[in-house]
């Protein structure tokens, strides 16, 4: 007993399915309007079913269900066949048109739509109903088996339904959450880096203001050019994310762009670059990677390490992996829970099928090591 209690409590609590469904659609109308005359002509047709018109008026009648058999599936699969299940009791016959198998569709809703406990109790409903059915009448085991089928096949195809809807949900929500990363990675390694640069400078400006105010004036040409940079990036995202048809996107960063990060921004630390190797042949991801990751590190090295003078990038291409290394010589500060730059590297790496580690140098500052497959094919 305790083993079935599992399962069933389980399905139990199984909330109605998501998202909820449409009150009705333009297909219900049809079958509402069609539906009628179909009982209507079956009637003509077979006169000799055991109490004709009252069967035909109980299956008018239930049509009406169908209309509501998504907002209330139990309800309405409670009412249309309990109508069927009092006329057999009241007239010792079954429903025999064939116009009535529109009943299906109320227990296709049921297991489409319904919860858990609406699924327990109509599949009860049916099995009772279809056993005092077939004891009531003569046994026919063809019959029995024959009803069995057909109700099956319609769960199956609920259920069926059901998990599918679900399965593409999770895919979007998956999709969804994978956007957001890249989003914060690339929002973190763009605007972060020039937001370092903007501090950097302000703080050299101030510092020279008055000793040196060409020093200080240049230091606010530097702020000015980040800042539109930044303010450029930002709007060239928010435009994505507003899907603008009229949105440019720009080349994604490479390898040869780190050459960039040399550029002396006037009072702040040396910035050695040196590539080895044919950069130029790297996959695009796998050169956006590297550039990112190296541009990543720099950061860090701006921002968190005192005192720092220097801070050296090599990147070797070899014929399968490529290897970078930044280098700072800087005091790092006492190590913490890693940050979001830190996270994103790792992660862009980590979708490559490489590795990246940042860690203190044994020589004193910090240093960033990362191995990427060449291809950028995840193994």
């Amino acid at each position: 007993m305790r083993g079935m209690n599992g399962p069933l409590s389980s399905v139990w609590n199984v909330p109605p399915a998501t998202p909820e469904p449409p009150t009705r659609v333009w297909r219900d109308w049809v079958l509402v309007a069609v539906l009628p005359m179909l009982i209507v002509l079956e009637s003509v047709l077979r006169p000799d079913l055991p109490n004709l018109v009252a069967a035909a008026v109980i299956t008018a009648a239930g049509v009406a269900t169908v209309m509501w058999r998504r907002a209330w599936p139990l309800l309405m699969f409670v009412i249309g066949f309990g109508s069927a299940s009092v006329f057999a009791l009241v007239t010792g016959h079954e429903v025999q048109l064939y116009s009535s198998a529109y009943l299906l569709l109320l227990v296709y809703a049921v297991f489409r739509w319904g919860s858990g406990r609406a699924m327990l109790v109509g599949g009860a409903i049916m099995v009772a109903s279809t056993l005092t059915s077939t004891l009531r009448a003569p046994f026919e085991l063809a019959d029995l088996v024959g009803s069995f089928l057909f109700l099956l096949v319609t769960i199956s195809l609920g259920l069926l339904m059901r998990l599918r809807v679900g399965w593409r949900l999770r895919d979007i929500d998956r999709a969804k959450s994978h956007e957001r990363e890249e989003l914060a990675r690339d929002l973190h390694d763009t605007v972060a880096h020039h937001v370092s640069a903007i501090a950097i400078q302000a703080q050299a400006g101030l510092a020279t203001v008055e000793s040196n105010p060409d020093a200080a004036t240049a230091a606010l040409r530097v702020i000015e050019a980040e800042a539109s940079l930044t303010l450029a990036e930002m709007r060239s995202m928010v435009r994505v994310l507003r899907r603008d048809d009229a949105v440019e996107l720009a080349p994604q960063p490479t390898v040869a762009d780190l050459r960039a990060l040399a550029d002396s921004d006037g009072g702040g630390p040396t910035i050695s670059v040196q590539l080895d190797g044919p950069f130029d042949e790297l996959a695009a991801p796998v050169a956006s990677a590297v550039f990112r990751i190296v541009q990543e590190s720099v950061t860090n090295a701006l921002r968190h390490a005192r005192a720092v003078a220097n801070i050296e990038v090599r990147v070797d291409v070899g014929d399968e992996w490529v290897h970078l290394t930044v280098l700072d010589d800087g005091e790092s500060g006492s190590p913490g829970a890693p940050g979001y730059g830190i996270t994103g590297m790792t992660e862009r790496a980590s979708l490559l099928g490489g590795t990246c580690t940042a860690e203190r140098s044994p020589d004193g500052g910090w240093r960033v090591v990362a191995d990427l497959p060449r291809t950028g094919a995840v193994a």
